[in-house]
């Protein structure tokens, strides 16, 4: 039983970790090529991935045609939509920075359930709205909070990662029915490889085709990077470690996500270490952290 557990945390930190360097990953693809070319390449990679681990679980059973209408809504909103704004976004937005604003998805998912499902946010939890909302305002403006009153905060990618963050709330809730119903790995499977389906019509409309023959050694690791580990293997290790740890206990590893962005964007990327977004970056955990310990909400990571 110990060793399970400690594999199920070797898993979850594996996971996170992945999903930390994913946007180093797509920051240097995107030197490269297009955003919707990674999306399509990432996800036919991580769709054949999933694809084997469902059928090696024995959960290939064919969904019915309502349950696969509804994965197909939420592999638009959860892959094909949410993808092309996060990657779309990194083009002008700080690696780091992007972290630290995907990190407040939480705070989204307990807004939405309070407005739309009734669900309790206590004092905690208004706390940590407001706690993670001066973080992020702290970390996009890099410390100068006076350029909030002029209007010349952040870059057009900060707000696209912002509104992705809404997005994958939104996902999180729609899917929430259907994981309590479905085989994770089935579900996962469906809703991306739907979404892939999706991404398809933006590769091949623009010049994705073509641009593949641009990738260098760097540009196809980092690709192969993002599909095979973060769109792949991440999630069967994180479904892995949510069949033996407590999801409350599974989801603190997500804490960790945010620090490797950073710490990779600085050695990697050369994005400055700046005092005001480590600080923001720590406010945000805390925000985070207390609506969390309020509202009790899970986060599907992305």
């Amino acid at each position: 039983m110990a060793s399970s557990r400690t594999f199920a945390i070797l898993q979850a930190t594996f996971a996170v970790v992945f999903w930390g360097a994913s946007f180093i990953a797509t920051k240097v693809a995107l030197r490269e090529v297009s955003p919707e070319t990674v999306v399509w390449l990432r996800f036919l990679m991580g769709t054949v991935i999933i694809g084997i681990a469902m059928l090696a679980r024995g959960e290939g059973a064919l969904p019915l045609p309502r349950e696969l209408a509804y994965f197909a809504l939420l592999g638009f909103i959860g892959i094909t939509f949410h993808q092309w704004l996060q990657s779309t976004g990194l083009v002008t937005a700080q690696a780091s920075t992007t972290a630290w604003i995907v990190a407040t998805t939480p705070i989204f998912i307990a807004l939405l359930g309070w407005l739309f499902l009734k669900e309790h946010l206590g004092k905690l939890g208004v706390l940590g709205i407001v706690l993670a909302t001066f973080g992020v305002l702290l970390v996009v403006s890099q410390g100068d909070l006076s350029l909030l009153g002029l209007g010349e905060f952040g870059t057009p990618g900060d707000f696209l990662i912002l509104i992705s963050a809404v997005n994958w709330a939104v996902f999180s809730i729609l899917s929430r029915r259907e994981l309590q119903t479905h085989p994770a790995m089935r579900m996962l499977f469906y809703v991306m490889a739907f979404g892939w389906i999706f991404s398809s019509g933006l590769f091949f409309i623009s010049a994705g085709l073509w641009e593949i023959s641009n990738l260098s050694l760097p540009g196809w690791l980092s690709i192969g990077f993002l599909g095979i580990f973060c769109s792949g293997f991440a999630y069967i290790f994180w479904y892995n470690a949510l069949n033996i740890i407590p999801t409350s206990q599974v989801g603190a590893f997500l804490y960790i996500e945010p620090i490797v962005a950073v710490l990779l964007a600085a050695v990697i990327l050369d994005e400055p270490l700046l005092l005001a977004s480590l600080l923001g970056g720590v406010i945000i955990l805390v925000g985070v952290w207390l609506v969390n310990r309020s509202y009790g909400s899970e986060k599907i990571t992305s």
